[in-house]
């Protein structure tokens, strides 16, 4: 069987989420390729897997300027009231920029079975093309649904000359998303344990054991602390945090760590697989990075989410509501809420039994290689 990958997006997280199915069919003796745009290629190569970008003279960032496609330029970031409008239309852009280099892709290659995440649109065509299976493995637990209708809106010109009314449906779409998390309309999807595919580096001790004091782990990932402004919050969230006894780890770019340790003489700072860093944490202050929480509730970890967009906003309000964790929501970023949100949820035991209970349900999902099978029934039909 030859299965063809398709990592959507900018940033590497959209592989590291799609690596662990991509390893399982790999060892299960298939054969496999990742395409995206040339500029995610350095990101496949990182986690061991076999790039294959289709040639386009596009990148993300400049298929905002196209003028000419149904939702026009795309601003970013958008008001609040037109997220779901650009999250739908962007990545459904890339996917009609990317259709041509697909085709030949497949044309050379001849895949029997293409797989996409959460919102890549460019498997869909082509499978619905060759008449082959597609399936849509999720990202993260975050639900996306309601970007789907303002993808087809881009996507019409594709979809016409397909002779399709809207975008098929997956053959099979597989959600790593915990049952508890999960929306009560969710569709009967096929279940899968979140597994970490991210890049590796040299671990020292500190990164997986515990120390004298409760750590928290500090992260605004690595788009976001790019400019001065941002830079200077996430310090202010460090001295503020700093002062509730807690060891501070910042999880960062090396560029950004080294400004940190220059700031704070001593604070550990840098790349670190969070699989093991979130194991070591009592608490983890994130961006809402989608990986970044499944790590937290892998491992069992309490979480405070600073989200800045608004279509999060459902899903993470399952997870205040679930006991897990807690959440700052647009316009309550200051770092003294910061501080007041990590006092309460480093003095209350009952988060970190909640986020326990959500390991242990975590762990009884079927692991990738269990959904092996049924994707190589999908081919023998």
């Amino acid at each position: 069987m030859r299965v063809l990958f398709n990592a959507a997006g900018t940033s590497p997280a959209s592989v590291f989420a799609i690596a662990p199915l991509a390893t399982a069919v790999r060892n299960a003796g298939h054969e496999i390729l990742v395409t995206s745009f040339e500029e995610m290629a350095p990101a496949v190569e990182s986690v061991g897997l076999p790039p294959a970008p289709f040639v386009t003279r596009e990148t993300t960032e400049s298929i905002k300027d196209m003028a000419d496609r149904p939702t026009g330029r795309l601003v970013f970031p958008p008001p609040a009231d037109e997220e779901l409008a650009y999250s739908g239309g962007w990545f459904a852009r890339q996917a009609a920029v990317s259709l041509p280099g697909l085709r030949r892709l497949a044309e050379d290659w001849r895949p029997d079975l293409v797989v996409g995440g959460t919102l890549a649109y460019g498997p869909a065509l082509l499978a619905a093309e060759r008449g082959i299976p597609h399936v849509r493995q999720m990202w993260d637990w975050v639900d996306f649904r309601t970007s789907h209708p303002y993808a087809e809106k881009e996507l019409r010109p594709e979809l016409a000359e397909a002779g399709l009314a809207g975008l098929p449906e997956p053959d099979l779409t597989i959600d790593i998303c915990p049952p508890s998390l999960r929306p009560a309309d969710a569709p009967d999807d096929r279940l899968m344990r979140w597994v970490p595919g991210n890049r590796q580096k040299r671990l020292e001790p500190w990164m997986y054991t515990r120390g004298d004091r409760p750590r928290v782990c500090v992260t605004l990932g690595s788009f976001r602390v790019s400019t001065e402004e941002m830079f200077d919050y996430l310090c202010g969230i460090v001295e503020s945090v700093s002062a509730l006894e807690a060891e501070i780890v910042v999880a960062a770019t090396e560029e950004v760590a080294v400004k940190l340790r220059e700031r704070f003489p001593g604070i550990r700072s840098g790349w670190v697989p969070m699989e093991f860093l979130a194991d070591t944490c009592e608490l983890v202050v994130h961006h809402s990075g989608g990986l970044t929480a499944m790590a937290c509730m892998s491992t069992g970890t309490p979480q405070l989410v600073l989200n800045q967009f608004d279509l999060y906003n459902d899903s993470l309000r399952r997870l205040q509501d679930h006991g897990s964790g807690e959440v700052l929501y647009r316009g309550e970023h200051s770092v003294e809420n910061v501080r007041s949100a990590c006092e309460k949820l480093l003095s209350d035991p009952a988060y970190r039994r909640r986020a326990q209970a959500l390991r242990a349900e975590m762990a009884e999902l079927p692991t990738p290689g269990l959904l092996v099978g049924e994707m190589e029934r999908l081919t023998v039909r």
